[in-house]
């Protein structure tokens, strides 16, 4: 008998890709900041100085009033020390004194005695001017500009990347049935190529 079907079986096929895993390096980039500082010239300059203390000199000759009060005190002390001390020896005089002795013309002659001596003149200064001396002085300062530099280094980094695995199906799995035989008539008499069976036989 004549085979009438075919069986055909078509297997799947599929695309398998495999991504292993990897350290990947990434570099960044360096960078340089320039930063300038601005210099300069400075110049300190100190003229010469005199100093005149003409204080003691103007009040040897026009004292000040505190001056005057001190030295009128001063003076009228001495004064009352002087009048002590003469009446201290005309005392001693007068105890001292014999009859018939002119001891009151004798006080009297020595009241009136001028004073002997060098006159002194009261608008000389009689202290110094005092003079004090301080050199100039010159500081020249000069300091040139300054360029800063920050170099920021690149430093790189690694990466893991992960393996990754695709599957991909190009082909499906299918079973092909193909009927392989010729047309079949109903009744098979209706075949033009039938040939009735011989009963005879």
């Amino acid at each position: 008998m004549k085979q009438l079907i075919n069986i055909t079986t078509v297997p799947i096929q599929y695309e398998l890709k495999i991504q292993n895993a990897r350290l990947q390096y990434k570099a960044s980039t360096a960078e340089v900041e320039i930063s300038r500082n601005k210099g300069g010239m400075r110049i300190k300059s100190r003229p010469v100085k005199l100093n005149i203390d003409s204080f003691e000199a103007r009040n040897s000759v026009v004292p000040t009033t505190a001056r005057s009060v001190a030295q009128t005190a001063q003076q009228g002390k001495a004064s009352a020390y002087e009048a002590t001390a003469q009446l201290a020896q005309e005392g001693q005089l007068m105890l001292k004194a014999k009859i018939g002795e002119d001891v009151l013309g004798q006080i009297f002659s020595n009241r009136l005695q001028q004073p002997t001596g060098e006159f002194e003149l009261g608008f000389t200064p009689s202290e110094p001017v005092e003079l004090s001396y301080e050199a100039g002085d010159l500081i020249i300062n000069y300091q040139m500009d300054k360029l800063n530099f920050d170099l920021k280094v690149a430093n790189g980094n690694f990466e893991f990347v992960p393996g990754d695995i695709e599957l991909s199906i190009t082909q499906h799995p299918e079973v092909r049935i193909e009927y392989v035989g010729g047309p079949i008539y109903v009744p098979p008499s209706a075949d033009p190529n039938f040939e009735p069976l011989d009963v005879r036989a």
